[in-house]
């Protein structure tokens, strides 16, 4: 047909899959000029290859078909503007999202790596800054599963159970390590970083001197790390300064070896 494009043609000349034109013709958003009925051809004309254009500008800046063929019905360059200015700020948001995203995967590969080329068994001092954590306190027997207590903590602060991994703590109450007691944790908390999303969930762990050694293996293997930590800080004529924080850096949510498996204690210190 003079002055007409079947459905094939333009798809060709426009590098558009025949089923996108079927589709956008069955949501209204471009019909074809002409349907032959007893052929059922579609064919278009060349007043709608701009119509055609503009959509896939649109499709282009992943503006939905829907609100494109809002601006069809309402076709003005305020609506325009409209349009591209919602789809600028959800894309900015998506930056932000994504470079947020960006940062807790380099946090985390900077966490494992430091792991793997941890010195087991060597007790370090070291300052901490104040750090900010969600905690329930509360006691839990070292035997008993730490996913229902990490649950709880979830429930009790608003959390979300995205930001757990790698970053679980528990605390030996001072009064218990003062007694080698080390049955019994007084409380379990997360780490929150900066682009975690907490509100008034959080507390604080103030700043303060603290002896660090890591080891191979989970809680029930750290008494003689604890006891290797006291025979120094009684070499050292130090005082313990409060509760201990334990640490799980590798443990099954990121491998089945149990011969990785990586814990950090904690203890808080003061010179006496």
């Amino acid at each position: 047909m003079d002055g007409l494009f079947t459905i094939g043609e333009v798809s060709k000349l426009f590098h558009i899959d025949v089923r996108l034109l079927r589709h956008y013709d069955k949501i209204s958003l471009l019909k074809p000029e002409y349907n032959d009925k007893n052929t059922g051809y579609r064919y278009y004309s060349t007043r709608q290859f701009e119509c055609l254009n503009t959509i896939r500008y649109l499709r282009s800046l992943n503006i939905p078909l829907a609100k494109i063929r809002e601006f069809f019905e309402n076709r003005d360059d305020k609506k325009m503007l409209e349009i591209l200015s919602e789809q600028g700020d959800l894309v900015r948001k998506e930056r932000e999202n994504l470079d947020r995203i960006e940062r807790k995967i380099q946090s985390r590969i900077l966490q494992i790596k430091d792991v793997s080329q941890t010195q087991y068994d060597i007790i370090e001092e070291r300052k901490f800054e104040k750090r900010k954590i969600a905690a329930l306190k509360k006691e839990i027997s070292v035997s008993e599963d730490l996913e229902h207590p990490i649950r709880e903590l979830e429930l009790v602060n608003g959390l979300n159970s995205i930001m757990f991994l790698g970053k679980v703590g528990v605390s030996i109450a001072r009064e218990n390590l003062m007694k080698s007691d080390f049955e019994s944790f007084s409380s379990i908390f997360v780490l929150i970083e900066p682009d975690d999303e907490c509100g008034e969930c959080s507390s604080v762990i103030g700043e303060g001197d603290y002896l660090v050694e890591r080891f191979h293996g989970i809680h029930k293997d750290s008494q003689p790390v604890y006891g290797h930590l006291f025979d120094y800080m009684k070499e050292k004529g130090y005082e313990l300064a409060g509760d201990s924080l334990e640490f799980a850096l590798i443990d099954s949510g990121i491998t089945l070896d149990s011969t990785k498996f990586t814990t950090e204690i904690q203890i808080p210190y003061k010179k006496c």
